[in-house]
Formats: structure tokens, sequence, C-alpha cells
């Protein structure tokens, strides 16, 4: 099955609604691991049943999601079950599913690195993700990727691309499929480029029902050889863009210029005035569907600053807003971080669904 075409792009994406909503991860959670994993299975579905529902009410219609590929290689049929019953919670609520598999957002294997593994899992308070050991910083080695980096697990992350495909391949409960979550990033590099393509090359021979994409995330003039390989295999072109709506605005315009429609599969940070008072209006003008970074505040964390901001502020920089949380829409007690936001929110969805 080859690349869609331009048309058949845009003749997919004028069919569809608005797509918007959140990066997802249940509350109660402090990370994929604690999602996908049998233990404490049931809390957190009745956690992301609860949740769902608000993003509903709000007007949402869809939630970005990374599998975790450890669990399915450990509890294999269970994870797949699993799968099976979020997939259902979501779209009791009328909710759709963009599935994303690799993740380049990995952090050295030096002295800091802990290996993940499955059961009860911990979580530092006060870091953003939950974790002290991040990546988002600046870091002096290229990031460690077990999944992909050791070439037997390699094999086994391919054959569950492939089975998770062709399972919902023509399952309107999927919305797309996002290959690789920021190919490059974690000094990664090239490193990440045969993976992009190979999982690109999976996805294709399932022969889905629903386009294929992976974000660039560098910025204008800065993408990899990661992100532009990814750029000339997505049937739909996607970016992640944290920073102003000038910044935006000017890279929309440029990749409007590769003829195909468009998605901003991260945003919100507040603290460098990305936010849902500016953001959320340009994407509904433009129809470009948006997933912000986060739902609901919880154990990972992601209201709190990423590492490298306090990087930044420490080597002078000024222009950091930390009376502001980064990501996440809603307080712990499921009341709105701002009502303004929620509110505007509610009424652009509302105009988006009556055409």
């Amino acid at each position: 099955m080859a690349q869609w075409s331009k048309e058949q792009a845009w003749a997919w994406y004028d069919a569809q609604p608005w797509l918007r909503g959140c990066n997802y991860l249940p509350a109660d959670c402090c990370n994929r691991i604690a999602l996908w994993q049998e233990l404490d299975f049931e809390q957190h579905l009745a956690t992301a049943d609860r949740e769902l529902a608000l993003a509903a009410a709000i007007g949402f219609n869809s939630i970005r999601v990374i599998v975790e590929f450890m669990v399915w290689d450990e509890e294999h049929d269970g994870f797949m079950a699993r799968l099976e019953r979020f997939i259902a919670t979501a779209a009791k609520h009328g909710i759709s599913l963009m599935v994303c598999f690799a993740n380049d957002c990995t952090v050295p294997r030096d002295e800091n690195y802990r290996p993940q593994q499955l059961g009860p899992q911990a979580y530092d308070w006060g870091y953003h993700g939950g974790r002290k050991n991040s990546p988002h910083r600046q870091l002096n080695a290229m990031g460690y990727y077990p999944a992909l980096d050791e070439p037997a697990t390699a094999k086994r992350f391919y054959a569950m691309v492939a089975e998770i495909v062709s399972t919902y391949a023509n399952d309107p409960r999927v919305v797309i499929w996002d290959i690789y979550n920021e190919p490059g990033a974690a000094n990664r590099g090239d490193a990440s480029v045969p993976h992009v393509e190979g999982l690109f090359g999976v996805a294709r021979d399932c022969s889905p029902s629903q386009p294929l994409t992976t974000a660039v995330w560098r910025g204008l003039g800065r993408f990899s050889a990661a992100e532009q390989r990814a750029l000339a295999l997505s049937d739909l072109v996607s970016f992640h863009n944290y920073s102003s709506l000038e910044s935006n605005v000017v890279l929309i315009r440029e990749l409007r210029k590769l003829g195909r429609p468009l998605l901003n599969s991260e945003w919100l940070h507040r603290q460098q005035r990305n936010t849902v008072q500016e953001l959320f209006p340009l994407f509904f003008l433009e129809k470009i569907g948006c997933w912000n970074w986060g739902f609901v505040a919880g154990l990972s964390q992601t209201y709190e600053p990423w590492e490298g901001m306090w990087e930044r502020y420490q080597a002078g920089d000024q222009n950091i807003d930390f009376t502001k949380w980064q990501h996440d829409l809603f307080r712990p007690s499921l009341r709105p971080y701002d009502p303004r936001e929620i509110d505007l929110i509610k009424r652009l969805c509302k105009l988006s669904d009556q055409g």
C-alpha cells in the first residue's frame, strides 16, 4: 500500500469533524506502564471513564495515546484485551483514538538510568513527567530506547505495530496511526531514520483505512533527517509546537505548502505563552486537528515545568512564566485550571459542530 495521494488525504480529512482533544493519561497513572499493565487496570479504566466523559462534555472528540511495548511484550493477551476495553470506553463517549507507537523522548543509558519494569511504578514529586531523570533537559549523550535499540526487541516491536494496526485497520474508533513520537529527540539524530521507514512500512502493509503520520517537532529550518523522512512518508502533515502564536502561524504557513491536511498533535505550554486563548481559536479557524498535552492534573505532573525550563532560567532566561501550569486543563477535583479556557473550548467546539 502506497502513501495516500494529496487528493485521498483531503477527501478523508474533509469527511471528518474538526478533530480536537488531548494527549491522554488518566490522572491516577504516573506513566504508560501504569495505564496498560494488568496491575490496577480496573481502577485506571474507571478513572478514564470519568475523565473521558468530562472531555466529551467540553466538546473534545479525540485523544492521542502512546501504547507501551513492554506491556504488550510481557502481558500480550491481557494487553490486547485491555487495549480493546480502553478503545471501547473512549468510543462510548464519542471519542476516537490517535494511536502512537515509537517514542524517542528517552534518557541516556548512564548512571542515572533506571530500566523500566512492570509492577508498582515509582514517581518523583515536583517533576514534569513524575521523574527527576527527564528527557526534557540538556542531554550530553544519546538517549537509549531499548525497545528499538536492541535488535531482538526491535523485531518484536515491529510485530506489535503489525498486530495492532491489522486488528484495528478498519475500525472507525481509531482515527489516525501516529507511527513515531518525536523521532530524533534525545540526541538520537539519524539513528531513528531506519525505524521511521521500517515502521511506516509495517503499518502500510496492513492496508489500514486510517491515515499514517509522524510529527515534525524541531521547528522550521531545523528538521532532523528522521523528521524529514517522516514528512515524506506521512499521509497527513502533523507537527508539535509549544511556542508562541506567531511561531505557530509561521510554521503553519510553511507546512501548508506541502499540500496536505495539517494536525498539531502536541501543544499548550502556558509558561512559553502557548495558550488556549490564542492557539485553540487558530486551530479552529484553520481546521487543524489539535491535541493539547494533558487533561486532568495527576501523578505524571505535567503541570510542572520541563526540567529544561529550570535550566534556561538558571542560565538567565527571564521570559518563563513560572506562575502558570505548563500543561493540563483540569485540577484533580475535575474543576478547570482556568474556567475561561474551558468556556472558550466549549464555544468553539459547539460552533464547529454546527458547521
